[in-house]
């Protein structure tokens, strides 16, 4: 029986990407609001200092309950605003006039009842806008509110007012600083660490190995597949092969014909395999990042004949919520610096590039359609820039 081959010792993390002083506690205090979001508690949110103002309470929409709402209202002490992306407010109430157009949309609403504020968050809900509804300034942190939202993977819509005096030591309501909000993507992905490490052989690269990642303020994990030692090339190949592939539960494990991702994933192995060498990052950024609830959702618009892009909008996401910096840091630990980047999309490129990496190529990595995901793949080239040609 052959012995087991020794993996390669993961590289001791450099000091560059590892967080500034004070950024775990930042990081926490993220995680701990966007949960209270997500149970349909309470969260507090401290605008930035030079705005002069204080503190809002918040309640998510999507999680809105008649308790939370109780619990929302006995800690405001001003006037409530639902908070959404501009572009579901323009599917409620028309465009935003030009001269007023602003990063975040602020609704009053006359009534204020949990099936209220679900209705108004989700496009999916059952048709019926409640009456009286009226725009109004949004107030000082609004973006960072619905990025908060975002960070817990529930819909843009956010409830939020002026907070009561002492809320957070009187009722510990878990409260977050909007530059905690700010930098937590960067810090999130600098505090990234290889946590295991095992040999799992595959079926097209026996020799693969999987690391997975993990900060420790974060559940979410992020794997990189590696086969052979792609730091060890021959000297013909300017830079090892790399695939960043979203996570795709449905089209990665139950083979979904509506998207590309499982032939994509597969390919990419065979494709290292058969060169000797290469890593693939499995990030956990489902549905272009905005994780598997919202993906089901935007898939239920599109078969209400929206594309790819106007379905994460109307959800109120942005059409593509990816960013690098959590790859690249992956990269970086993983002692690999330059790439050869096996994509059809432009955006990764330049992305990875703009985090530190060298893409010293880009490589295609076209799967052709197969009946039902011709027009997600159309969109895709159309719309958001990919290569297919």
């Amino acid at each position: 029986m052959t012995e087991p081959q020794a993996l390669d010792p993961i590289p001791e993390p450099g000091p560059e990407p590892m967080p500034e002083p004070g950024a775990g506690a930042g990081l926490r205090r993220v995680q701990r609001a966007a949960a209270a979001l997500r149970r349909g508690g309470t969260a507090l949110l401290d605008p930035d200092p030079a705005e002069g103002v204080g503190p809002l309470i918040l309640l998510a929409a999507e999680t809105a309950s008649a308790a939370g709402l109780g619990e929302f209202t006995a800690l405001a002490a001003g006037p409530a605003l639902l908070l959404l992306a501009p572009s579901r407010a323009a599917s409620l109430l028309g465009p935003q006039p030009p001269e007023g157009a602003a990063p975040v949309a602020a609704l009053h609403l006359p009534v204020l009842t949990a099936a209220n504020l679900q209705l108004l968050a989700n496009p999916l809900a059952p048709q019926g806008i409640p009456p009286g509804l009226t725009r109004e300034p949004p107030p000082a942190g609004a973006a960072a509110v619905l990025a908060l939202a975002k960070f817990a993977r529930l819909l843009p819509a956010v409830l939020a007012a002026p907070a009561a005096p002492a809320t957070a030591a009187s009722q510990r309501v878990p409260g977050v600083h909007e530059s905690d909000v700010a930098a937590y993507p960067d810090a999130l992905a600098a505090a990234m660490q290889p946590v295991a490490e095992a040999a799992i052989p595959l079926e097209d690269a026996p020799d693969a190995r999987i690391v997975a990642f993990r900060a420790a303020e974060s559940g979410a994990e992020h794997l990189a597949i590696i086969i052979g030692t792609p730091t060890a090339r021959p000297a013909s190949l300017p830079a090892p092969l790399v695939r960043l592939h979203s996570a795709c539960f449905t089209g990665d494990l139950l083979g979904s014909l509506r998207c590309d991702c499982g032939p994509q994933l597969r390919g990419a192995i065979r494709r290292m395999a058969a060169e000797g060498a290469g890593v693939l990052l499995y990030l956990a950024q489902e549905g272009r990042g905005i994780g598997l609830v919202n993906k089901l959702r935007a898939y239920a618009l599109q078969d209400r004949g929206l594309d790819t892009l106007d379905a994460n909008r109307a959800l109120g996401w942005e059409p593509d919520e990816r960013r690098f910096r959590i790859a690249a840091t992956l990269l970086e630990r993983l002692g690999i610096k330059r790439v050869r980047l096996l994509t059809n999309n432009p955006a990764k490129v330049a992305g990875l590039a703009a985090c530190g990496i060298e893409v010293a190529g880009r490589e295609s990595h076209v799967v052709p359609p197969n009946g039902v995901n011709d027009r997600y793949l159309a969109t895709k080239a159309a719309r958001f820039g990919h290569l297919l040609g």
